[in-house]
């Protein structure tokens, strides 16, 4: 399978009264047909707005793209036009939002909002469309799916609501399906239920996911590779095994330790990082984890460190290299 998307060089900023937040500081990858990539780190490194910088749903001002390339299926999203990038959201690449009741529209029906995209990129009519509504909701495991069409968000718990935005998504089967932190607001049992939903009707329709998330544990079973943000760049990325078995960034480490695992001793102890993230607004010289890493050397504070390799696929934006306790 080739390329689906190559993210090069990519750099949001955010120009405030306060100064100039450096969000998102020259990210690149890239991402084959059917995959799942996995892109996590603590809130505010830059994960969500990176994704919505592809897709050019940054507000603008005080957001702008100021430099790099986002190629899907070999056309740059960032030199579209606003009538091309329309095209491609929602139809092309679809995008699940964290919080689904500010993401749905509290005062139109469910079926109308999932029709919408039908009747406007697929060009169906409006009984067309509400079959097509009808069998979506049946997909993504909602009872009764025909008869709840006319229903508001609010007539929806939280997880079925959830499930209606992944519906949405899925409406125009898309290439790409992008998850930001679909499970946050959810209970632990539903959070298992969404993910083994989004791996069945990934496998059914054959999509790539990008599954953004600050929980490493989520990811586990469900991505074939991780992309490690912090301060708005990536440290370390591997595929999902490379990276639970040999973690080689300290900010890797301090995640993993940080989750709870059932092959450890109970009386074991989660290890918390200390420290704060840096104000992105002052983005110092060396690497941005060093003021809260225990491994960093007078180098880490002079000079910024970019990836590199460290094993196949395996990526580290390190000037340490460390490996886990047990193995040093």
């Amino acid at each position: 399978m080739g390329a689906l998307l190559e993210v090069r060089g990519l750099e949001t900023r955010f120009f405030t009264q306060d100064g100039v937040v450096h969000a998102v500081n020259g990210i690149s990858y890239t991402m084959d047909e059917g995959e799942t990539l996995a892109i996590v780190g603590e809130s505010g490194s830059g994960k969500s707005v990176s994704v919505l910088s592809m897709l050019r749903l940054i507000p603008q001002p005080p957001g702008k793209i100021t430099g790099g390339e986002v190629l899907f299926e070999g056309k740059d999203l960032l030199r579209m036009s606003n009538s091309e990038i329309r095209k491609i959201r929602g139809n092309r690449i679809a995008m699940i939002f964290q919080d689904p009741m500010t993401s749905l529209n509290p005062v139109l029906t469910i079926g109308f909002q999932i029709m919408e995209a039908l009747e406007l990129h697929l060009g169906m009519n409006k009984h067309q469309a509400r079959e097509r509504a009808a069998e979506l909701l049946q997909m993504v495991g909602i009872p009764g799916a025909a008869n709840r069409l006319d229903d508001y968000p609010h007539q929806f718990s939280g997880g079925m609501r959830q499930r209606v935005m992944i519906a949405m998504g899925l409406a125009c089967n898309p290439k790409l399906l992008i998850a930001d932190e679909p499970t946050t607001a959810l209970d632990v049992t539903i959070q298992a239920q969404i993910v083994e939903l989004v791996k069945r009707l990934q496998k059914e329709i054959g999509m790539a996911v990008i599954w953004i998330t600050h929980d490493l544990g989520v990811v586990a079973g469900l991505a074939d590779r991780v992309i490690v943000m912090y301060a708005g760049s990536i440290v370390e990325e591997a595929p999902i095994k490379e990276l639970y078995g040999n973690p080689r960034h300290p900010y890797t480490l301090g995640l993993l330790g940080s989750v709870p695992r059932m092959d450890r001793p109970r009386k074991e102890k989660l290890t918390p990082i200390e420290g704060l993230p840096p104000d992105l607004l002052e983005v110092p010289p060396g690497c941005p984890f060093a003021p809260r890493c225990k491994y960093r050397t007078d180098r880490c504070l002079e000079e910024r460190p970019t990836l590199r390799e460290v094993g196949p696929k395996h990526r580290i934006a390190c000037w340490v290299d460390v490996r886990p306790p047990e193995e040093i």
